[in-house]
């Protein structure tokens, strides 16, 4: 649920710091997204990355812990 929110929050604000980038890059004043289909279309793709980052984060951590716990009974 954690990484739900996270995902959500953070694609979010991706999205304003894309947009951010693309103004100083080109010098431009305003950014027209088209709608709120290509805004929320934006929002997924960051949402989806977020997401998947967040998992493998998770699932790296559990292995992690693991094998640290098996290191430990060895001794």
């Amino acid at each position: 649920m954690i990484r739900i929110t996270a995902a959500g929050i953070g694609g979010f604000i991706l999205v304003f710091i894309e947009a951010y980038i693309v103004l100083l890059l080109k010098s431009y004043q305003t950014i027209d997204f088209g709608g709120i289909g290509p805004f929320v279309s934006v929002w997924a793709m960051n949402f989806f990355l977020l997401f998947s980052i967040f998992t493998h984060i998770k699932l790296w951590n559990e292995e992690r812990e693991k094998a640290r716990g098996e290191v430990v009974r060895e001794k």
